[in-house]
């Protein structure tokens, strides 16, 4: 499988990029980036570029695409309105046309967040926002796409969110973690990043994945096995 990754310089990203450098199953990763993350492995071809809006400008640098793990993101906190709607939808919006142009038949699973409101019709303005994109995802036309309704993650592998204050949380979180992973609602890094891989090969007829899910799916290749 050939994957294309793109927020691998953040938690959630990084977290999926490591456990697809692992997995035998995934030949080709393929990064984008607005800066560089410097990785060294065989697998990975890192592609920068300033503005996601011209991402299809990198479309002769992909050879193929299987499967396309798109975990960019911003906060809505601190930020105005225009600016969280282009990174939000625009800029996937953007990745999603470049990932249906290089191949159909690929699936796309989109990094979004508990309390998404698919109708729209939220009083938040950020899960309208998210709601919108997903549909937009869902509606395209890919063999398969899936909704990564993320919720508490605990990082692993000494993997640090880019946002301070997310950091201090985990810093005072670490001693209950051996607890928390017992909690069926909170998942870890490495179980995300081999349910991402997992959505390839083990379709599933629900497309919105909350952590519960996220958890399961995780189990699918190791019932296998």
């Amino acid at each position: 499988m050939d994957v294309l990754i793109t927020g691998s310089t953040g938690m959630v990203g990084k977290s999926v990029l490591l456990q697809c450098i692992k997995d035998k199953r995934v030949k080709t990763i393929y990064l984008i980036n607005r800066t560089p993350l410097k990785i060294k492995n065989p697998k990975v071809s890192e592609l920068i570029i300033s503005d996601f809006l011209k991402v299809k400008e990198l479309k002769k640098n992909i050879k193929n695409c299987n499967a396309c793990f798109h975990c960019m993101g911003i906060t809505s906190f601190g930020q105005s309105s225009k600016y969280y709607y282009k990174v939000t939808f625009e800029m996937t919006k953007a990745i999603a046309d470049l990932v249906y142009s290089i191949n159909p038949n690929s699936i796309m699973n989109y990094v979004s967040g508990e309390g998404t409101s698919t109708a729209q019709n939220s009083m938040i303005y950020w899960a309208n926002v998210k709601g919108k994109t997903e549909n937009y995802i869902l509606d395209k036309g890919f063999k398969d796409a899936y909704m990564i309704r993320l919720g508490i993650l605990i990082p692993e592998n000494g993997i640090k969110a880019k946002t301070k204050v997310y950091n201090l949380f985990y810093m005072l979180m670490k001693p209950f973690y051996p607890l928390m992973k017992l909690i069926p609602t909170i998942t870890t890094s490495s179980k995300l990043g081999l349910a991402m891989i997992n959505c390839f090969y083990f379709p599933s007829k629900n497309k919105y994945l909350d952590n519960r899910k996220i958890n399961k799916l995780y189990l699918a290749d190791l019932k296998k096995t």
